[in-house]
């Protein structure tokens, strides 16, 4: 059975993995900055943070599918 690609795993170039890193750095900043504006507490907050982690997932995966980031 071949697997598709939406399911298939990519892995990262020395390029790539600077990239996610990147990424990674990006999204901490942003859950920091509203942390300290919002408060860290409560169930909007966790909604917020959940869809941040949400969404750099798939900005990392964004990132991961492109060829010139894959070994």
């Amino acid at each position: 059975m071949s697997i598709r690609d939406e399911f298939n795993v990519h892995v990262l170039n020395d390029g790539g993995i600077e990239k996610a890193k990147a990424i990674a750095e990006v999204y901490s900043r942003a859950l920091d900055d509203l942390e300290r504006l919002c408060g860290a507490e409560g169930r909007e907050m966790a909604v917020a943070r959940t869809k941040l982690q949400e969404s750099a997932f798939f900005a990392k995966r964004a990132m991961a599918v492109r060829p010139e980031n894959q070994r």
